[in-house]
């Protein structure tokens, strides 16, 4: 199959979308939805706008599907380094082979029910020890000889830590693994800090599995990343209220429904920066609405975009500017 070459530099060789996917053991659909959730890379466009992937690119795609096979979220490689990645698919490969099950202290009053009910998945974890809560533990002390102490906790604040280090320390040897749902970046460096791997409570027995070997084999998740921002604004209110007020050879009116689509996603991306907060929590719930709304910000950029040019529309001077700066390269 013969790779694309783009028209700017014959020497460089780069792969359309459809082939990049092929090669890094990925199918096209899987590919578009992780670029279009997560950005995952700055490719270059061919003159009709294709997609182009270089061979180095290709081979992070290759990478991250590897360490997603093994159970890893690709919400959390995303935002990662080549660097990072290939220290993590190195430490998974030097992780020695589990010899029998692996025997857990269990803390939180649904995990336990999840791992006895979990069938084929759950026969590699073995409950040896239970409590439904943190501060149970003291007064039930560990009788039996727990590898890894499992702390589940979905709301996890800093009240929690000195129970957790308690818990740790009556474990005696045993890796930990916290497990929550809502947590802050402080709380998360602070049980890091403790030697505790932290993560999000998984959605599977077969990816607690995963973070159980590697709390024993002494390994730590990447520490905490802000999440990427949404790309930046292309149309802005002028220009899509001159869009709406252009003509069009098209006999419907999707121009001005997608421009005004984009008006009310665009103010309750803003809205959203700027709503009162109670808590913590709804501090970062208000983050992550925003930033939902400028990822579909951004997709109905694309499409309004392709429409302009299709339809001859005025596009907002930026993107004029960009066009400008491609014929003279």
């Amino acid at each position: 199959m013969e790779p694309a070459q783009p028209a700017s530099e014959d020497s460089h060789i780069t792969y359309r979308s459809g082939v990049a996917a092929r090669l890094a053991g990925l199918s096209p659909e899987t590919l578009r939805v992780w670029e279009r959730r997560y950005n995952l890379t700055q490719v270059e466009r061919s003159a009709r706008g294709q997609r182009l992937y270089s061979a180095e690119q290709v081979r992070r795609l290759s990478l991250l599907k590897q360490l997603v096979d093994q159970g890893h979220a690709i919400g959390v490689l995303a935002p990662m380094s080549m660097d990072q990645l290939q220290e993590l698919a190195g430490a998974a490969a030097r992780q020695p082979k589990p010899q029998g099950p692996l025997r857990l202290g269990v803390i939180g009053a649904n995990l336990a029910r999840r791992i006895a009910g979990s069938g084929r998945d759950g026969l590699d974890l073995v409950v040896q020890q239970h409590w439904p809560a943190l501060d149970q533990v003291a007064l039930a002390p560990p009788d039996g000889d727990i590898e890894v102490l499992v702390i589940e906790l979905s709301e996890l604040h800093d009240s929690a830590m000195p129970l957790i280090v308690a818990a740790a320390q009556a474990c005696g040897g045993a890796a930990v693994v916290v497990l929550y749902r809502f947590c802050a970046s402080a709380t998360i460096r602070a049980l890091r800090a403790h030697g505790c791997l932290a993560a999000r409570v998984p959605a599977d027995i077969g990816e607690l599995l995963l973070l159980c070997r590697s709390a024993l084999a002494g390994e730590r998740l990447p520490p905490v990343q802000a999440p990427s921002a949404p790309p930046e604004l292309r149309f802005d209110e002028h220009a899509l209220f001159t869009i709406m007020a252009s003509g069009s050879g098209l006999k419907c009116e999707c121009p001005r429904h997608l421009a005004d689509l984009l008006l009310m996603v665009g103010s309750f991306e803003r809205y959203s920066a700027q709503c009162a907060s109670r808590n913590d929590e709804d501090a970062q719930l208000h983050n992550e609405l925003g930033r939902a709304a400028g990822q579909a910000r951004a997709i109905l950029e694309v499409a309004m975009e392709r429409l302009a040019r299709t339809e001859g529309l005025p596009l907002p001077a930026g993107i004029a500017k960009e066009d400008a700066g491609k014929k003279t390269r």
